[in-house]
């Protein structure tokens, strides 16, 4: 009997790899019926990584998404599953053990199915707990490996890495290919080698298509006895994102698989309300270079979902992509091959990009490396694959910068109680299954947001201003009252002892070192030290430091990530 070959559709990622946002829970719900008319899916990918958080970018609640958006799923038979961050959770940082335990029995009660968790270090460690807490919420733990190519990075080391998770129960194994750099002939004897050796384990395999390795890897899994392979649809397979169920359908019908018919009618109708979500407002946030698959990639190993805001890092500065290519390759091996998927693609990259603008400057590689940079190479984010450079290592000696070897979690204590007393001061409800506690512990900043409506009005004030430039029909009313900002001079005379954090230059501001825009402010209460570095400016010419004057606290915020900030701007106080 011939094999069968099952497909999910991983519908979230299709567009976090296209764009900066997913559609509406009401579009969301439009499409379900389609897609489960398809016939030919047995997954969907419905949630986790920077889906909750969109949601509340859009002011919107996530929780209501989730729950709306995966039940006619399973309704139909169809399992949903999520992607969480393993010690970063669904954020770009770590985050509390009980966070993260919440996080799976709210994603349960919400109809969740599978827990896919990786850690971008392959660190076993930071995945004990997310399969521990998966399947104790019921859940079926798929654990996954974030897949690269380089000399560390054998079939041998992952195997390494299997042995661990499914010491720790996991239920399933993915090969997480995100940048799709995979070599065909590495995955197959990957996969045969997992299944041999446990054959009770499932193997599903994710490959974007980026430097186009994508058909050949997931022929090649098929044959060395992959169970599930993650596909696509028009308007948004190929490209950076991932190969179309259809040509890897009929490829895999062709060698003998086993694999279920899919309605074309109903592919057409998924096909037809996509590309009306990107024609309504998606399509404004969606780099069309995303379009375009390029061998480059398969140098410098980055995710082809990272193009649109690689070139928009790029513009201020007249850096050709081609020269961040050739500096990723160069800085890569000496900050020990961290595999180049959230958040350390996004390191690694800025890291050659500062390299780029302080050469330019006249100054040596390495002149700026941010926090989190250092808390990867410092080892509080776990253990990097391979061998520091020693030129990083001596510039850690330099700044009197400890090595960590301990684990991960130990450094962030449970916040659950601290949030829970925040709750109710504020007068809200913890929610169904505390899904609302949940949220907020998880996403504070947008979670706060959300509440207050300005997320709304951010949202709705910027597809404005993308129409306008775009020169559409403007048809989102920006809103008449803006959220004031607070009187300097009052906050002064009612906190006489705090300290101004000022701009430098004139720039964007970027409280974090990351570009993107829904990168957040620090919380206030952060601590600080005197001569810390607590922002950047984004310059024509390069980055400014923006540097605290005092020990203390962050106590005000002025300005935001991505707003414009004039020389000598006060951007914040320290008290």
């Amino acid at each position: 009997m011939a094999k069968e070959i099952k497909f999910s559709l991983v519908y979230r990622d299709m567009w976090q790899s296209s764009g900066r946002y997913v559609p509406r829970v009401d579009q969301l719900t439009r499409v379900a019926p389609a897609i489960v008319d398809m016939g030919c899916f047995d997954r969907v990918e419905t949630n986790g990584g920077a889906f909750e958080q969109v949601n509340l970018l859009f002011g919107e609640n996530p929780n209501k998404a989730v729950r709306e958006w995966t039940a006619p799923l399973r309704k139909a038979g169809i399992q949903t599953h999520m992607l969480e961050r393993g010690l970063n959770g669904l954020r770009m940082n770590p985050v509390p053990a009980d966070v993260r335990e919440l996080m799976f029995k709210v994603k349960k009660a919400q109809g969740t199915d599978i827990a896919r968790s990786f850690c971008g270090l392959n660190d076993h460690r930071n995945l004990k707990l997310s399969i521990e807490y998966a399947r104790k919420a019921g859940m079926i733990s798929q654990a996954a490996l974030s897949i690269t190519h380089s000399p560390v990075h054998t079939v041998d080391y992952y195997m390494g890495v299997v042995d661990k998770l499914v010491e720790y129960g996991a239920d399933e194994i993915c090969l997480k290919d995100m940048a799709g750099i995979g070599r065909p002939a590495d995955l197959a004897e990957l996969t045969s080698r997992i299944k041999k050796k446990y054959p009770h384990i499932k193997v599903q395999y994710h490959g974007h298509c980026g430097p186009g390795f994508s058909p050949a890897s997931m022929l090649e899994v098929a044959r060395a006895g992959a169970d599930y392979l993650d596909v696509a649809v028009e308007p948004l397979s190929w490209g950076k994102v991932h190969p179309d169920v259809i040509t890897i359908r009929e490829m895999l019908a062709s060698d003998g698989f086993s694999v279920k018919p899919v309605n074309m009618d109903a592919y057409m109708e998924v096909r037809r309300l996509t590309q009306e979500f990107m024609d309504d407002f998606l399509g404004y946030w969606i780099n069309p270079a995303n379009a375009r698959m390029t061998s480059l990639l398969v140098g410098c190993g980055l995710p082809g979902g990272m193009m649109g805001s690689m070139m928009a890092d790029l513009k201020p500065f007249n850096i050709n992509v081609v020269d961040l290519f050739r500096e990723v390759e160069y800085v890569w091996p000496r900050l020990g091959y961290p595999p180049l998927v959230t958040p350390f693609s996004q390191y690694t990259k800025n890291t050659a990009l500062m390299n780029l603008l302080a050469m330019k400057q006249g100054k040596p590689r390495f002149s700026t490396i941010d926090k989190d940079t250092w808390g990867m190479i410092l080892g509080k984010m776990g253990k990097l694959p391979g061998e520091l450079a020693p030129e990083i290592v001596e510039l850690a000696k330099e700044k009197g910068l400890e090595f960590y070897t301990g684990n991960p979690q130990d450094e962030y204590p449970d916040e659950l109680p601290k949030f829970s007393r925040m709750m109710k001061e504020e007068g809200w409800e913890e929610g169904p299954d505390r899904e609302e506690l949940f949220e907020f512990a998880m996403h504070e900043r947008q979670y706060r947001d959300y509440r207050s409506g300005v997320a709304k009005q951010k949202f709705n004030a910027e597809l404005e201003d993308l129409k306008a430039k775009a020169g559409a029909p403007v048809t989102v009313v920006r809103p008449v009252v803006e959220v004031p900002k607070f009187d300097i001079d009052s906050y002064v005379k009612a906190h006489p002892g705090a300290v101004a954090l000022q701009a430098p230059a004139k720039g964007r501001m970027l409280w974090q070192y990351d570009v993107k825009d829904d990168s957040t402010a620090p919380a206030l209460g952060t601590k600080v030290s005197k001569g810390q570095t607590v922002g950047y400016v984004q310059t024509s010419y390069g980055m400014e430091e923006i540097i605290s004057a005092a020990d203390g606290q962050i106590s005000a915020i002025q300005l935001q990530q991505g707003e414009t900030v004039e020389k000598n701007e006060i951007v914040g106080f320290v008290l």
